[in-house]
């Protein structure tokens, strides 16, 4: 592997700067996903950006992967680290995704949408929009406003959009926005964008969800009941013997990474909505000393992507005269 790492570092540190169709710039430095890892944008990225807007600019960066993990991790890991304190939160959902924690039938890539998500049911919209009001209060516990962004389908209907508006709004939703921007581009997320300004104008009193002098097991559980509706957690004795060592060794006042599906707000992907009272199963847990947090691993979620037989890294090298990339294409 040691020539397709020297082909990722070669220029690591350089945010690769692009451009949207429409010429609006943007810095590609990213990390692994929140599922795995913290999910965010590098801080060096979000640095040049707001030296390029200027005071009165905005910079929009992302956190993905399920508010309930990326979100968490922006705010109580890469904001630590950086000290830069967001001003505004944008949370997108699509009426899709709520019908399916609603109890809409699975969903499988490549084959044709089911009719449920693609005709009004506003019944099983509304029994799925728990989980978007939960990430919603995840957002409002950090002390930002929240701004809702419906990334908008065409088979979405006027009644199904007003009852998640309604519902957002009462559930202390800055403002909730329909975007169009699939279909007309900037202009079809100018609403957005107005949002946006007016929330960083509004008061943000940003804040962490837990103290890093507290103990690694308190800092998990926190996070497995403020962000997730945890009961309570349950660590194996592996992971009570590891957190004992961690701390005798230093590394108690480090910040929480968790490792966990991003597919339910619990550790089993199959569970959807917003399920409350349930004990998060802690399995694993490692310490990623060099990046500064502690990695739980709950449940059975896979920690390395799938990879061939042949994975292509064998082919990949770095030519020690000229320093030319090989193996890429």
């Amino acid at each position: 592997m040691t020539g397709a790492l020297a082909i990722l570092l070669k220029d690591a540190l350089h945010p690769t700067l692009m451009q949207t169709l429409e010429g609006t710039p943007v810095l590609v430095h990213a990390g692994p996903f929140a599922n795995i890892a913290h999910g965010c944008s590098s801080i060096l990225a979000d640095a040049v950006a707001l030296k390029l807007v200027g005071p009165d600019g905005i910079v929009v960066t992302e956190a993905g992967f399920g508010a309930d993990i990326g979100a968490e991790k922006f705010f109580n890991i890469k904001c630590r680290s950086s000290g830069l304190k967001p001003s505004a939160m944008v949370l997108v959902a699509s009426l899709r995704a709520l019908k399916m924690h609603g109890g809409g039938p699975p969903v499988t890539p490549g084959a044709p949408l089911m009719k449920e998500y693609q005709e009004e049911n506003p019944g099983l919209l509304e029994k799925g929009i728990g989980n978007l009001i939960k990430q919603i209060s995840n957002g409002l516990k950090h002390g930002v406003p929240v701004v809702v962004a419906i990334n908008s389908f065409s088979t979405d209907t006027p009644a199904e959009l007003d009852l998640v508006q309604r519902l957002c709004v009462q559930s202390g939703a800055f403002r909730v926005v329909v975007c169009t921007h699939w279909a007309k581009g900037g202009a079809g997320a100018l609403d957005l964008a107005d949002a946006v300004i007016d929330a960083t104008k509004s008061a943000s009193n940003f804040r962490f969800l837990y103290d890093l002098q507290r103990p690694l097991k308190d800092k998990i559980r926190t996070i497995a009941q403020e962000m997730y509706g945890a009961a309570d957690i349950k660590c194996s004795e592996l992971v009570e013997e590891r957190l004992r060592v961690y701390e005798e060794r230093g590394f108690g006042g480090l910040p929480i990474c968790m490792a966990k599906t991003q597919l339910s707000l619990t550790g089993n992907p199959n569970i959807k909505g917003s399920p409350t009272g349930f004990i998060l199963d802690i399995n694993d847990i490692t310490l990623s000393a060099g990046a500064g947090f502690i990695v739980p691993i709950v449940g059975d979620i896979t920690m390395m992507p799938g990879l061939p037989i042949r994975p292509s890294f064998y082919d990949m090298d770095i030519d020690a005269e000229t320093g030319m990339i090989r193996g890429l294409f």
